[in-house]
């Protein structure tokens, strides 16, 4: 596995809180929290750059509370501010993660939705069979024997 070096000083650099930020801000441009946050955008980024260049940022707390649709859910919601570092972090670590996962692997990645999942899936279910029939699918590894017809 290869070694990065100096992701830290990427982290904390304007141009990537600033990204952070447009990003954490997507569909919630309306929110009080975010039009708080960008009255003062500039002194703000450069209050957390220097928080984060300093080693002195601390998460805030987590604000707690239930929603009931569909059903009772307890959701514990990080404040907009943590939510900029949290993008910041994203921004410097995401693109090496990607590197590192499989080809077939369709959760939480950009460009790779339930559509390409499903195109995947036919592809091997093509390659599987010429009929569309798969008689037996794991069985001795463990996994439960089923037949699916489509």
């Amino acid at each position: 596995m290869k070694t990065y070096r100096n992701l830290y000083n990427q982290l904390y650099s304007y141009e990537n809180l600033e990204l952070a930020f447009r990003r954490a801000r997507k569909r919630k441009t309306s929110k009080p929290y975010v039009i708080e946050f960008e009255k003062d955008l500039y002194d703000n980024l450069l209050k957390l750059k220097c928080e984060l260049e300093n080693f002195t940022y601390s998460p805030s707390p987590l604000t707690t509370f239930i929603v009931r649709d569909p059903k009772t859910r307890r959701i514990s919601a990080s404040h907009f501010r943590d939510r900029v570092v949290h993008h910041a972090i994203c921004n410097i670590i995401g693109p090496i993660f990607e590197k590192q996962f499989i080809y077939d692997s369709f959760a939480n990645q950009k460009r790779k939705g339930t559509l390409a999942a499903l195109k995947r899936f036919d592809h091997f279910l093509r390659k599987l069979s010429w009929n569309g029939k798969i008689s037996k699918w794991g069985g001795a590894d463990g996994f439960p024997v089923f037949s699916l017809e489509c």
